[in-house]
């Protein structure tokens, strides 16, 4: 067992123990930060990306740096991506004026500190703290339904006491300069969760929607195609289900971090759904890493490591899934949803909460397998409730409109105002 995981675990137990060691990693770390890049000046045409704290090539910050990419007004700006495994994206070298550096690393922090923007579809780690002529926009990754920040007043979160919670929001809060909304109830709702009035910051929400949406919005038939070529789905006939459920914040291992305690028996589903159906499992990046499906192969495909959902969505006929944001996203496309919320309840009262009515989630709601396989087969007979999705549509994704990425840089790089 690792330092780490022995640190960890004794965490988990002593709040008092992990609010110390916290503490003091993070004014060690702020102050070396601040220390490196003491005469480094910022450099006004350079733009960091990261997505997921270097997890990842997707989601706003990928939109928006494609975008740029592709506007001749940004022809002189350099791009910087952030990547915990930097060789995986070397391909993005291929792109103008692009560099991909390791997250973490002292070129990174470099490139941190003379950027004019950032550019971060999550929290930047505490201790990143930008200088006052730098822009840091936080896109963040979704419409909420579960409750974040100093909304949430009930939290079993293994790692984090409610105190805890709001003390990141805090520190994320005070350094951004911008925080993206795609409609007036995620303005409502960040404005809160991130408690804006307290840090002066009200005027920091943007509502250009998401630049991560815009795909959604003008891909075409050749990229459906593509993907599922890549997916080793070209010559599938049978219909495919995106089945993307959220992490637990109380299930959590010392040694593998947070986990998930897979409820479904895909055994039952594949009897039940296998010769009309197959399934795209896409695991929360929190526990990607924690299954096997082997056994059911050709009807259950691991898709958690794909990069980009996106392209899981366009490529799909029907969603499961439960407290994730991503139905806000897939509500774009007009398809069907399922809500399998097996343990909502507890989930409601004792971990986060909801910001929704779950009687306006656009699709109903299962709460066992049964129920599940018989909900896919009506789906199947009846489609999508159109009006529903209208009215839902109308109310969160009227800014999700293709055109999110052009306002952000409008506003941003080129400070113009509709």
């Amino acid at each position: 067992m690792s330092i780490v995981s022995v640190l960890k675990g004794i965490a988990k137990k002593s709040k008092t123990l992990r609010v110390l060691m916290r503490t003091t990693m993070y004014s060690s770390k702020k102050l070396l930060y601040l220390w490196k890049g003491i005469g480094i000046k910022v450099d006004e045409k350079t733009v960091v990306f990261s997505a997921y704290n270097g997890r990842s090539y997707v989601c706003s910050p990928k939109a928006v740096y494609e975008y740029m990419l592709h506007q001749k007004q940004y022809d002189e700006y350099r791009f910087v991506w952030l990547f915990d495994n930097p060789d995986r994206y070397q391909y993005l070298m291929n792109n103008p004026n692009t560099i991909v550096v390791k997250n973490g690393s002292r070129e990174c922090e470099r490139y941190l500190q003379e950027a004019k923007y950032w550019i971060f579809n999550f929290r930047a780690y505490d201790h990143w703290i930008p200088k006052k002529s730098q822009v840091y926009v936080q896109c963040w990754h979704g419409t909420p339904l579960k409750r974040l920040g100093y909304d949430i007043t009930n939290s079993d979160n293994a790692m984090n006491s409610v105190k805890e919670i709001r003390e990141k929001y805090r520190t994320d809060a005070k350094r951004f300069s911008y925080i993206l909304s795609p409609c007036k109830f995620v303005t409502e709702k960040f404005a809160s969760a991130w408690n804006l009035k307290e840090t002066g910051k009200i005027k920091a929400i943007l509502e250009t929607g998401y630049p991560r949406n815009d795909f959604l919005n003008i891909y075409s038939q050749d990229d459906v195609l593509r993907i599922k070529e890549k997916l080793g789905l070209s010559n599938e006939s049978r219909k495919i289900i995106l089945y993307a459920p959220t992490w637990r914040d109380n299930q959590y291992d010392a040694k593998k971090g947070y986990v998930y305690d897979n409820p479904v028996n895909f055994a039952y589903l594949q009897e039940e759904l296998g010769k009309e159906y197959v399934i795209l499992f896409r695991a929360h990046y929190l526990v990607a890493d924690h299954f096997d499906f082997e056994q059911y192969k050709g009807f259950v495909q691991d898709v958690s490591k794909y990069d980009d959902i996106n392209e899981l969505y366009v490529v799909s006929d029907l969603l499961i899934t439960d407290y994730s944001s991503v139905f806000f996203d897939y509500a774009i496309l007009r398809r069907p949803m399922l809500f399998y919320m097996y343990d909502m309840e507890a989930y409601r009262d004792e971990m986060r909460g909801f910001y929704l009515n779950i009687d306006d989630l656009p699709g109903p709601i299962i709460k066992t397998e049964v129920e599940l396989a018989e909900a896919v087969h009506q789906t199947a007979a009846t489609g999508v409730a159109v009006n529903k999705i209208e009215k839902f549509n109308h109310e969160y994704n009227l800014m999700n409109d293709g055109k999110a990425a052009m306002r952000l840089t409008e506003k941003v790089f080129l400070n113009m105002d509709e």
